[in-house]
């Protein structure tokens, strides 16, 4: 292949990414049965597993920012857009990290991504700002993925990436730029997505990078000799990498 040229091919099927989209398909399609035979309904359904910020502080539905994760509306498209950014993205990651890295690192970013939202809108609510928000559930492996979006952009970020399915640009600068489209909606509001929840995605994947490269170069966490370089989030420099390139 010449430098410069891409091609839209099939990421493998890692094992761990294949798992996830397993998982997250069984239970999508075990609610689907539930709520067709009325065994219990969505909205207590929801409620229950779902994230809610008041439940989880006040409560204490601490599972909730795990089991959220594995939740998704009933609209196919939610749970098959996300699954379809975790076997593009995830597979490149968790052949980069292995298979219990990459799950420590998802399950990571998904409950920080819950515990962000969490509290970010619990300082909301006592400040008297978005009141119904406390009270709204959260479903969706999104904060998951944006925490690998985050990954994907740091360590592969010179690959080509397509915004909106068009616009070619580098991975790095494709998150940059979904980072703050996030960030405007968010400030926007009544968009109905749980932007703030994509933030903490992102955020979590920042500390997990940062603590996990301090770690890799041996270094400690808190203390950095005055002349040594500042820490750069690269994992990956490797600019002569001709592997294939996915179309995300």
């Amino acid at each position: 292949m010449n430098r410069g040229q891409y091609s839209i091919a099939q990421p493998p099927f890692t094992p761990m990414v294949k798992k996830l989209i397993i998982v997250n398909a069984v239970v999508w399609i075990g609610i689907q049965l539930i709520l067709e035979g009325f065994i219990l309904p969505e909205v207590q359904m929801v409620s229950f597993f779902g994230l809610v910020p008041y439940a989880f502080l006040t409560k204490f539905h601490f599972w909730q920012v795990f089991t959220y994760m594995f939740l998704h509306s009933l609209d196919i498209l939610h749970i098959a857009f996300n699954m379809l950014l975790l076997w593009f993205i995830g597979s490149e990651l968790e052949l980069k990290w292995g298979s219990k890295t990459f799950l420590f690192y998802y399950l990571f970013c998904g409950i920080g991504a819950g515990l962000i939202y969490v509290f970010g809108y619990a300082m909301l609510f006592i400040f008297g700002y978005q009141l119904e928000m406390a009270f709204v559930p959260v479903v969706g492996a999104s904060g998951a993925i944006f925490g690998l979006l985050l990954a994907y952009g740091v360590i592969f970020g010179d690959r080509t990436m397509y915004f909106l399915m068009i616009f070619p640009m580098k991975a790095k600068v494709f998150v940059i730029i979904i980072g703050v489209v996030e960030l405007l909606m968010m400030l926007k509001g009544g968009s109905g997505v749980a932007n703030l929840a994509h933030i903490g995605g992102i955020i979590s994947g920042v500390i997990f990078l940062w603590f996990w490269t301090l770690k890799r170069q041996n270094k400690p966490l808190f203390k950095r000799s005055k002349n040594r370089p500042k820490l750069q989030l690269v994992i990956d420099n490797d600019k002569d990498d001709d592997s294939k390139k996915y179309w995300h």
